[in-house]
């Protein structure tokens, strides 16, 4: 696998990737870190789901919100769009606000670059303290989602034109070791901060898998919401009625259990390969950060678009094409 540049080899990166794919790290999508309300939240929380603890200790701005986590979304996408290209990165970028404010389907008016503004100050108030691992590597530590931001340049106006992001070693750490995931680009539609880390949640678990199911309590707890629960199942019952999800469908199963469902599945398709768990071992093993199965979803893709050949060996074919793959 082609070696990913570390930071140190150069100073900052620049963010001039067109049409970057949106993607979020594995650890803030699995992990309540960012706030769901729209007032200020200034709670310290704490949360604890199996080895991993993690503590949020807003400033006094309060907690960076879940459409702060837009700034991060576009960062990582940024990066990880040079390294698929062979580029250097840095966890230093330098950014055009214009173009993440385009990125993440914002307005560009004038009030537009204050709340920019007011994002980068949560992102960097709001410290994190987690053993969560990255890169293979277990450590306790705290930092800021973002660890310093600068405006480079304003217009005459006061606009902010240009600005410099430091991102935490922890979130540079999981970019360089690929624990990101894609999102739609759907996902900035979502205006409703429940409907964004619920449709987070369906990436990481349900993925390009048929379905996941999952009790409305532990729906409750992974969404961190402040909601009670009688609330909280409300407004998903309300989200299952408009369907405004991309990629998935919820239902209501009995037992008080939600069923997410993949909308469109190429597995539908007659006569899909199927691989060995063999298979998926060496996948997983060749592409250590990458969600296999979205990776198996991706060949599976590959392999209806160019014909659906007669495959005397799908493993083989699938393991050869993902030699491919993890090296772009």
């Amino acid at each position: 696998m082609t070696a990913i540049p570390q930071s140190g080899m150069r100073d900052f990166f620049v963010c001039d990737l067109f049409d970057a794919s949106p993607k979020a790290d594995l650890g803030s999508m699995e992990h309540p870190m960012f706030s769901l309300s729209t007032r200020p939240d200034r709670t310290i929380r704490s949360y604890v789901r199996g080895d991993v603890e993690v503590t949020v200790t807003p400033s006094v701005r309060g907690r960076a919100t879940i459409h702060d986590k837009d700034i991060l979304i576009y960062c990582i996408s940024q990066l990880m769009a040079a390294v698929n290209a062979g580029r250097t990165i840095s966890r230093k970028l330098t950014l055009t606000a214009h173009d993440l404010l385009v990125a993440v389907r914002r307005d560009t008016g004038g009030d537009s670059y204050t709340r920019l503004r007011e994002a980068f100050e949560r992102l960097a108030g709001t410290r994190i303290t987690t053993n969560i691992v990255t890169g293979e590597e277990e450590t306790t530590s705290g930092f800021g989602l973002i660890e310093a931001w600068e405006i480079v340049r304003k217009t005459r106006g006061g606009r902010m034109v240009s600005v410099t992001v430091t991102l935490s070693e922890w979130l540079f750490r999981a970019v360089t070791a690929k624990s990101v995931l894609t999102l739609s680009r759907d996902y900035f539609s979502l205006r409703k901060p429940l409907e964004r880390r619920v449709y987070e949640l369906a990436r990481k678990h349900c993925g390009n898998q048929r379905e996941w199911r999952v009790t409305v309590a532990t729906l409750h707890e992974k969404a961190g919401s402040d909601a009670p629960v009688r609330v909280f199942r409300a407004a998903v019952r309300k989200m299952i009625a408009a369907d405004n999800l991309p990629d998935y469908t919820l239902v209501e199963d009995d037992g008080d259990v939600i069923r997410f469902s993949r909308k469109r599945l190429v597995e539908d398709v007659p006569g899909l390969p199927a691989f060995s768990t063999d298979t998926m071992d060496q996948a997983r093993t060749m592409a250590p950060g990458f969600d296999v199965y979205a990776l198996e979803a991706e060949w599976r893709a590959f392999w209806v678009t160019a014909g659906r050949q007669k495959l005397t060996n799908p493993d083989k074919a699938f393991l050869g094409w993902l030699r491919g793959r993890v090296k772009r």
